[in-house]
């Protein structure tokens, strides 16, 4: 209810690290033990006034429900259909009330399981290699097991950059991408659903719109929404526009997108993001780390920023300026994207219409770190000296 928990300053001592304000919280996690003791108590107390002596000799008998007298109750409550809650199955039905085997999640079949076969040269002997694929929407989290192998083996480590290259091609369903690991280089030509590049650990991801496609990529929608959930590292370029809640909590990748909804940043922690397009509402809503910078040719993009804890800027430092033409010239060489390509040819003009996003706070470690490099060199050049 204070709507603090991003703030670290939690009043009552649970969402925060900060140690003082921590010893505001009076919990103890034998209160918890106790509590589920006397649940379990409660449990077996109404199992035997029953007849019963476990949790497996009632389920599913839905004999054992009564529905209350509600006829001075809400009328409301009288139209409440519960004939298939209060179900029971004839002697002729053979279905168990329970659960007598373990669910098939059909994951025999998912694509992984050819990308990580494929994979082999390089998870067991870091070979580089290729590999092509079509791709259906009903492929959820492709990558996700790959990236486990390449956990197993290497760790957080991963592989070297763009030791397995992935192509492909058609419409990749939720999750594309998802937790990709260190040296797993995705490219799809298509569109895909949301999370894309969900956990995103170290791997790089190019989405490019179908090469057979006449319309505009820079407005036209491409990804879903809430890209790049909780990625840590690694990079994203979209050659097109994507949904809402575009890296949303993301800690540490790199994004270049055309174009974004509503939230973009929301809660961001780390990293970079850069959007050569226009953005929807609520832009840096509780961003309190990383930077983002927002191609504004309109000129009213403060109207859509959150400007609670972030100020904008425009790109005055030649770092600042390097670092976004980078970022761009990186978009150009994966996507071949018509709009980088613009902006990178008429750098000068286009250069002024950037804004630069950054939490104020977070301002401010940025200048501490930058004036403490500044001062290491001075020691050393007067050492060397």
């Amino acid at each position: 209810m204070m709507r603090k928990c991003h703030l670290n300053t939690c009043p009552v001592g649970v969402a925060t690290q900060d140690e003082i304000l921590r010893k505001h919280f009076v919990g103890k996690y034998e209160y918890l033990v106790n509590f589920f003791h006397f649940m379990a108590q409660d449990v077996r107390e109404h199992l035997a006034e029953m007849g019963y002596r476990t949790m497996d000799e009632i389920i599913g008998h839905a004999e054992l429900l009564e529905r209350k007298n509600i006829e001075y109750s809400n009328s409301k409550l009288k139209k409440v259909d519960l004939s298939k809650i209060m179900f029971v199955p004839g002697k002729e039905s053979d279905s168990a009330l329970r659960h007598v085997k373990n669910q098939d999640h059909k994951i025999e079949n998912v694509l992984d399981h050819e990308l990580i076969k494929k994979s082999l040269p390089a998870l067991d002997l870091c070979m580089p290699i290729e590999i092509n694929s079509k791709i259906k929407n009903t492929d959820r989290a492709v990558g996700a097991m790959l990236s486990g192998e390449i956990a197993k083996r290497y760790g957080q480590v991963g592989l070297p950059n763009d030791t397995i290259k992935a192509y492909f091609t058609g419409s990749a369903g939720q999750s594309f991408g998802a937790f990709l690991s260190k040296g797993v280089f995705f490219k799809l030509e298509g569109e895909t659903n949301d999370y894309l590049g969900k956990g995103l650990s170290g791997g790089k991801i190019v989405v490019v719109a179908p090469k057979e496609s006449t319309f505009k990529p820079e407005e036209n929608i491409i990804a879903g929404n809430t890209s790049l959930y909780g990625a840590t590292s690694g990079e994203v370029y979209i050659n097109g526009v994507v949904g809402e809640r575009f890296c949303v909590r993301n800690s540490g990748a790199i994004a270049v997108v055309e174009g974004a909804g509503d939230h973009c940043c929301e809660y961001m922690t780390g990293g970079r993001t850069v959007v050569l397009g226009p953005t929807g509402r609520n832009f840096a809503a509780g961003m309190s780390g990383g930077v983002a910078y927002v191609l504004d040719e309109t000129g009213n993009f403060d109207f859509f920023c959150n400007m609670e804890m972030v100020e904008l800027s425009l790109i005055e430092d030649s770092h600042d300026s390097k670092e976004l033409h980078g970022f761009i010239s990186n978009h150009y060489k994966y996507t071949e994207s018509k709009l980088a390509k613009e902006i990178l040819d008429n750098w000068s003009n286009y250069v002024d219409k950037f804004k630069k996003i950054v939490p104020i706070e977070y301002k401010k470690v940025l200048q501490e770190e930058k004036m403490e490099a500044i001062n290491k060199k001075i020691a050393q050049v007067e050492r060397d000296y």
